[in-house]
């Protein structure tokens, strides 16, 4: 571990280089952080920090800028994460208190990460996988069709319409209605193919051709195949980074496919903790030049994620303060498991 003054004024280069996009150099430091030490001590200091690969002199003149080594130093001793004002923490949850439904939470959640910290943002829509069924409603639209409505405790809905083997009437799809729930309501969706596995077997002989159907739509398109979603906003930022991002491209690229933004959360499954990737650490190429925040959201177990993306010189305690606030209030507001 590094002295407690070499910290201070790796901490002093990171937080001047995030304020300025200057290299910092060894009088300024010793003028503005009030050190107790001289500019040559500093330069000392920011001697054996280079020589330890935590700062670089990226051109001739005197100042240093962190490396992600340094980055992810100063991130693991922060001690303190800048904490939201009371003005802030209203205007999220009055923003987020707005929201109709499911889409409305997270495109407001996306969107106001995207504001908080100027970054791009991320959020993973609740995924199935971590839900638990609410409500299954089986819709008669036509004797040979229904709709087969799958409500979770997240207030994700996923619809299918089905086509059944033989017409059926308005009695008997009251009657699939409850089957289905008496089995699914309030269980894990994971546990679904168990529960089910039975019921065409114990259900009337007239049922069991059109429950077999219906189970197939379930465990094939809502459980096992369920498409997992997320919404992105604040793209536009990074043109404020425009000199963080000398090639910009492969960055927009990596953005553009769904597989990567559900990468970026693969590891946000707890809402207690916030995980900071930076530079290198990314396992996508193409953010490589970045740094991603995240966390978990939910209350008893994490139900999806959120973070926001942006160039390695960027605010990390201000970012991760946002992230967890915003993560915090989703979670209640979708209450439950999540």
């Amino acid at each position: 571990m590094l002295e407690e003054r070499k910290l201070e004024v790796l901490r002093a280069i990171v937080e001047d280089f995030v304020a300025t996009s200057e290299p910092v150099g060894s009088k300024h430091i010793a003028e503005r952080h009030h050190l107790g030490v001289s500019p040559a001590t500093v330069r000392n200091d920011m001697s054996a920090l280079e020589d330890e690969g935590y700062i670089v002199q990226p051109h001739t003149s005197a100042g240093r800028v962190p490396t992600d080594k340094g980055y992810r130093l100063f991130v693991d001793q922060l001690s303190t994460v800048k904490p939201l004002s009371a003005a802030e923490r209203r205007a999220i949850e009055s923003f987020l208190a707005g929201a109709v439904d499911l889409d409305d939470v997270v495109g407001r959640s996306v969107r106001l990460l995207a504001q908080l910290t100027r970054q791009v943002a991320v959020v993973q829509y609740p995924s199935l996988s971590r839900s638990m069924v609410r409500h299954v409603e089986v819709v008669h639209l036509t004797p040979n069709r229904v709709m087969l409505v799958m409500i979770t405790d997240t207030g994700r809905v996923e619809q299918r319409v089905v086509e059944l083997p033989t017409p059926l009437k308005d009695e008997v799809v009251t009657d699939l209605r409850t089957l289905l729930n008496t089995r699914l309501a309030g269980r894990p969706l994971s546990e679904a193919a168990t529960a089910l596995s039975d019921l065409p077997g114990a259900a009337p002989p007239q049922l069991r051709p059109v429950l077999t159907t219906l189970m197939t739509v379930i465990l094939e398109t809502l459980v096992e195949k369920a498409e997992e979603r997320v919404a992105l906003a604040g793209t536009a930022n990074l043109t404020n980074h425009a000199l963080d991002f000398p090639l910009m491209r492969p960055v927009l690229e990596a953005l553009e496919e769904q597989v990567v933004l559900l990468k970026l959360l693969g590891e946000a499954n707890d809402p207690s903790t916030v995980r900071v990737r930076i530079g290198e650490e990314n396992v996508v190429e193409g953010l490589r030049s970045t740094s991603v925040v995240s966390i978990g959201y939910g209350q008893a177990q994490a139900v999806a994620g959120l973070g926001v993306l942006g160039p390695t010189r960027m605010d990390y305690a201000g970012s991760i303060s946002a992230v967890r606030a915003v993560a915090r209030y989703v979670g209640e507001m979708l209450g439950g498991t999540g």
